[in-house]
């Protein structure tokens, strides 16, 4: 590893295990996705935003403008488990602050049934019970069929103040393409999590990314997004894309939104795209030549950009030693 607290840990047995461009692929047109349900044309060798009913971010000065959300899907009988969960899961380490919505809220609402296509599915709303038997709420997204990235105060809670809370979160439930009661593809419960030392041992936010592993290949229906380290040149001029399931919005709905990197650091990527408590773990991803990489983990609020974990090469090397070690 580059960096000592880069070295991964999890709740079970710990691995053992320069910008340049390298990136994993997520699956091709006929592995799990469909490509006549992808979400939108995307032409090959463009930088892009989804195709949602004609999605433009707002220009900050103006403020003009808004979206039309997709008219919704047909309902489903209630789950009353879902209704424990409501807090989003960086309040546990971090206390309640403020909204990181910039203005006017520019995000768009993907509906049911559209959540059910790629790359909606792929985003998954995550309810987390932490170790003292308290419920929080998170976003996370397949890199493979059973493994998924997040932020790690989603997979472990630093410096809560509460007797017995601090530390792994006792299980997962993971909902890939959720929309209210709506579960196109049901769920998956984990109680494997991965994350590196940076983050479990120092609280680093700098360090703050991690895993979920599933026992089930339940990413073989939905697919997946690559993930890749790129320049600092290049990140500077990509347009980023953050969807997932804040808690500032009916329970259990999936929020998107795009805007341009503003800014990068060695570990962090910075971006003016509204975000708002329990998108923590999102995928920040960029569309290159008609495929999907995860750029950073989202992660943090800010009075002015919001900013995720930056895949650099340690990060990345973390995230593909997880994936290729637990393949199923």
């Amino acid at each position: 590893m580059a960096d000592q607290l880069d070295e991964s840990v999890s709740n079970g047995a710990a691995d053992d295990t320069d910008d340049q461009e390298t990136a994993e692929t997520g699956p091709a047109p006929d592995e799990s996705v469909d490509t006549e349900t992808s979400g939108g044309a995307i032409e090959p060798g463009s930088e892009a935003i989804e195709d949602v009913d004609g999605y433009r971010p707002l220009t900050r000065s103006t403020g003009g403008g808004g979206f039309q959300p997709e008219s919704a899907g047909g309902a489903e009988t209630a789950d009353p488990t879902l209704d424990d969960y409501r807090f989003d899961i960086g309040n546990a380490s971090f206390g309640f602050g403020p909204e990181t919505v910039h203005g006017m809220d520019d995000r768009v609402q993907i509906r049911s049934p559209r959540t059910a296509n790629y790359p909606w599915r792929v985003h998954s709303s995550l309810l987390i019970k932490a170790a003292d038997n308290s419920n929080w709420i998170g976003t996370g997204w397949f890199i493979s069929p059973n493994v998924l990235i997040t932020a790690g105060h989603v997979v472990h809670i630093n410096g809560s103040g509460v007797p017995g809370r601090d530390g792994w979160v006792n299980q997962i439930r993971v909902i890939p393409g959720r929309d209210g009661n709506t579960k196109p593809y049901g769920e998956a419960t984990s109680g494997t999590f991965y994350s590196v030392r940076g983050w479990t041992e120092h609280g680093n936010p700098e360090y703050d990314y991690g895993a979920i592993i599933l026992d089930t290949p339940l990413g073989n229906r939905t697919g997946w997004f690559g993930f890749g380290t790129y320049s600092d040149n290049d990140l500077e001029n990509v347009t980023a894309n953050i969807s997932g399931y804040p808690g500032d919005k009916p329970s259990g709905t999936q929020w998107y939104a795009a805007r341009k990197v503003d800014s990068v650091g060695p570990r962090k990527v910075f971006y003016d795209i509204d975000t708002a408590g329990g998108q923590s773990g999102s995928a920040v991803y960029r569309i290159k030549g008609g495929s999907r990489y995860g750029i950073a983990v989202h992660a943090y609020g800010g009075a002015v950009v919001n900013s995720g974990t930056r895949i650099n090469r340690a990060v990345y090397d973390n995230m593909k030693a997880w994936k290729t070690n637990h393949a199923l």
